[in-house]
């Protein structure tokens, strides 16, 4: 069993920083890629970014590209997504995620997933 608990998240203005944190307890994540998914009221879950098993590989979002970055640190059996210049867009339940099969970018290739923490952007 995996346990994925996010923290990080809170109210910022427009062009602001947030970073976001994704620990795991029960297992270890080093051998598996990870991914940040957000969700937004009355939206689809929406692929944010993804992370090889190594951080050899990571995955953005246009919509994220150049603006967050995502990293890992196995020792801590933790990953972070760094958010900069945050647009009021980007306001969203974030979730963290195990990846288990082929495609980074859908929801069915995560198994595990965190309870989410809440970003808000006000312009």
């Amino acid at each position: 069993q995996v346990q994925l608990v996010e923290s990080g998240g809170g109210l910022v203005q427009a062009g602001g920083s947030l970073r976001l944190s994704c620990v795991a307890s029960g297992r270890t994540l080093s051998s598996y890629a990870m991914g940040w998914f957000r969700q937004a009221p009355g939206k689809v879950r929406e692929f944010v970014a993804a992370i090889s098993w190594n951080g050899g590989m990571t995955y953005y979002a246009d919509s994220v590209k150049g603006r967050f970055t995502i990293s890992r640190d196995n020792a801590k059996n933790t990953v972070y997504l760094q958010m900069n210049s945050l647009k009021p867009e980007d306001t969203a339940v974030y979730y963290c995620a195990r990846k288990v099969s082929s495609s980074y970018y859908y929801t069915t290739s995560y198994d595990y997933w965190g309870q989410g923490t809440q970003v808000t952007v006000s312009s």
